[in-house]
């Protein structure tokens, strides 16, 4: 398979890479580095992509920024940087995407925790991940047959918990290899419309 996986260079992305790229041609976009370099909130940017990328297999998405602050201090600029990167970016990857992934194939987003259990300083965030959990749901009732579209959503993954653990009071880690499966259910599998949990519910 030909997998090009957005945000390959991060902490989950370099697993992901790691895993896929045993068995399969592995190309890495991001905003600073890998095989190419976009701005996933810029729709001509991800076309860009894409026309260099050619035709692939599967697209992994885990990438995406939101603004993390008491609610009080948001503004509504501070609100668009996750709905235009995160939410919108996510949203315009399948849009373009699905002209060039093969029928047969998948596109996976990611979202997180935040998404059904937010903690504070974290409303944007769990707007943003809420609104990919509903966009996946009803991507399917319009393309029943494919691309297939799910969305991996980990907990606090293990590389992460020393930096974020203090947000996350009570949490345990979610171990790496667990995580890569919830992505290997979604590239290797049949589900469709999916929102997969990496933590427990």
């Amino acid at each position: 398979m030909k997998i090009l996986v957005v945000g390959g260079a991060g902490t989950i992305g370099k697993r992901v890479v790691a895993h896929f790229k045993k068995e399969h041609e592995v190309i890495i976009a991001g905003r600073q580095g890998g095989d190419f370099t976009f701005d996933m909130s810029d729709s001509d940017s991800i076309r860009a992509l894409f026309e260099q990328c050619g035709k692939i297999d599967a697209l992994i998405v885990v990438a995406g920024e939101a603004k993390w602050a008491p609610f009080d201090s948001l503004s509504e600029e501070d609100f668009y940087i996750g709905i235009k990167n995160k939410m919108m970016g996510q949203v315009n990857l399948v849009k373009i995407a699905k002209e060039y992934v093969h029928p047969s194939g998948s596109i996976t987003l990611t979202t997180g925790i935040l998404g059904e259990r937010p903690v504070p300083m974290t409303t944007s965030a769990a707007l943003v991940n809420g609104a990919i959990h509903s966009f996946v749901l009803a991507f399917k009732q319009d393309y029943p047959k494919g691309p297939r579209v799910n969305v991996v959503a980990p907990g606090l993954v293990e590389d992460a918990y020393e930096k974020y653990k203090d947000y996350f009071p009570g949490h345990l880690p979610v171990p790496m290899e667990k995580v890569v499966e919830g992505y290997k259910k979604s590239v290797l599998g049949t589900d469709h419309g999916t929102l997969i949990r990496v933590y427990e519910p």
